[in-house]
């Protein structure tokens, strides 16, 4: 893949929605999905699905731009 641009390479490769930390990802349901942490610590806005089915796509509660609740818990290995 070529790439034409006036842009310098840094610029055009700095991800910095990738290097927030405020984004991460947790399984809700069965369902892989991004997330933005609010400043509410247990708030967090869906921003896009990362692995679901293809009805989840249509389903509104996990639409992108949706606020969910969670408390992380740990999980006993």
């Amino acid at each position: 893949m070529t790439y034409y641009t006036i842009m310098p390479e840094e610029a055009y490769w700095d991800d910095k929605e990738a290097s927030d930390s405020s984004y991460t990802e947790i399984e809700l349901g069965g369902i892989l999905m991004q997330v933005r942490i609010e400043e509410n610590n247990n708030q967090a806005t869906i921003v896009r699905l990362l692995r679901c089915s293809l009805d989840d796509y249509l389903n509104p509660a996990y639409a992108p731009g949706q606020q969910i609740s969670f408390a992380p818990t740990l999980n006993k290995q």
